[in-house]
């Protein structure tokens, strides 16, 4: 059952409820919702919920639900008869998951937060226990699972000083000590973000420290055939590549700028921009175009020639690929004020000499970690002129990179290594045993597979 403060906050939620509609309505307008999730949207299920028990991974978008999938496939070999269904909130999401998930598991819109949608996804779904990643507080869906008694758990927690100021403001914050306290397990990024939860209401009894689930989105699969890189391979023979992953608008005019300084002294200067959401390829081009420069788009399936100038990767699931392909690497989403960071840890997973901006919130925390156990794995720099001069340093002068390639790869194994153990074995005793009984498992089994997934 839910506790202490279930019922207040719910019927709290169910007034605030037109807001997501409205917010929903807002996102269908301006293209990012498409017209046939909508149905789902309002919790009409597009699947038929298989018999048996089932376990319930929510994920708001690209990133958190990689950070899930590790944690999806352990449940999957420790408890095959139990079903896995996966919800997300964005179409992106939605179509990358579709690609990565592991057979089997059922792959659902989330509800927009109303008491109508929740409660017809609830009574369909009936699902065992429900798992949130990140910073998933939504007032309706988590308050109506737990008055239904289904155990909840947030993964990867995390809470930004913004975030925390604004539910710290009545009466924002009795609804959010009433979410927080339906949680049996917490597992924050930081202990900085554990004292946030705590002060907000969640209980110190229900958190537990595991690791950062983002780390294991940067481990690679060893059977994974890589033929981006064979098809690129040879074209790329005598390049100087440089790739800004992940970028916003705001960033990528710096990045063109940044080409053209870099080329007058590096005339067989390539430069791959992989936008964080793909779908604005085709726009990045034409913008390109216009202003004279060789573009090739992935999408399109163009080659690259010798006078190629910029390559433009808007494809999904593939920026491991381009890492692999890149001995230099900007994550961004950092470099402009009022964004907040991407995932380092698949750039240095890659072996690339990892870059980053100033503006990288939560991320913080895991730069400082890879810093802290080996200082050349990451390089902050403030701003577009840092970030060239950088840059500068590494391609055109003939700098070695292998110290520093090599510093972000040991960084990461390092920080990666059994993290999603530690984040299985807490859930797997905290929730799961509790909710469908013990499952049979072999912890060094466990620990021999992690070991061979992030090495």
């Amino acid at each position: 059952m839910a506790r202490e403060g279930g019922w207040g906050a719910l019927l709290y939620a169910c007034c605030i409820s037109p807001l997501f509609y409205l917010r929903l309505l807002s996102r269908r307008a301006t293209g990012r919702e498409q017209y046939l999730t909508w149905s789902v949207r309002c919790g009409y299920p597009s699947l038929s919920r298989p018999s048996g028990p089932l376990l319930w991974f929510h994920a708001v978008s690209i990133g958190e639900g990689m950070a899930a999938i590790p944690v999806i496939r352990r449940c999957i070999q420790a408890r095959p008869i139990v079903n896995i269904l996966m919800t997300t909130s964005t179409v992106t999401a939605h179509s990358l998951l579709e690609k990565c998930l592991p057979p089997g598991v059922l792959l659902q819109f989330a509800p927009v937060d109303t008491p109508l949608a929740v409660e017809r996804f609830l009574s369909h779904w009936h699902p065992q226990a429900a798992i949130f990643m990140e910073s998933e507080l939504w007032p309706n869906l988590l308050l109506a699972s737990a008055l239904k008694g289904t155990p909840l758990a947030l993964l990867n927690a995390r809470m930004s000083a913004k975030s925390f100021e604004r539910w710290s403001l009545p009466p924002a914050q009795s609804l959010v000590a009433a979410m927080l306290l339906q949680f049996s397990l917490i597992t924050p990024l930081s202990t900085k973000e554990a004292v946030r939860f705590q002060i907000l209401g969640a209980s110190p009894f229900v958190i537990h420290f595991a690791g950062n689930l983002k780390y294991a989105c940067g481990a690679g699969d060893a059977n994974k055939k890589f033929g981006l890189s064979l098809e690129l391979k040879n074209a790329l023979v005598g390049r100087q590549i440089w790739l800004a992953a992940s970028t916003h608008v705001e960033e990528e005019e710096a990045i063109i700028r940044i080409h053209q300084n870099l080329s007058n002294w590096l005339p067989s200067l390539l430069t791959i921009i992989a936008p964080r959401h793909p779908a604005r390829g085709h726009s990045i081009r034409t913008q390109l175009q216009q202003q004279g420069f060789d573009v090739a788009q992935r999408s399109q399936g163009d080659p690259v020639l010798t006078s190629t100038d910029v390559y433009i990767a808007d494809t999904l699931g593939e920026l491991k690929e381009f890492y692999s392909l890149a001995p230099v690497a900007f994550v961004g989403g950092s470099l402009v004020k009022g964004l907040s960071g991407h995932n380092l840890a698949e750039a240095a997973a890659a072996g690339c000499v990892v870059l980053t901006g100033h503006y990288i919130g939560h991320f913080q925390e895991m730069l400082l970690e890879l810093q802290k156990i080996a200082p050349l794995s990451v390089q902050k720099v403030d701003g577009e002129q840092e970030l060239l001069h950088v840059l500068h340093n590494l391609l055109g002068k003939g700098a070695s990179l292998r110290p520093r390639r090599d510093a972000a790869q040991f960084a990461f194994a390092a920080a990666a290594d059994g993290v999603v153990l530690r984040v299985w074995n807490v859930l797997n005793s905290v929730i799961l045993d509790r909710t469908f009984g013990k499952a049979a498992s072999d912890a060094s089994q466990w620990l021999e597979e992690d070991k061979a997934f992030v090495g």
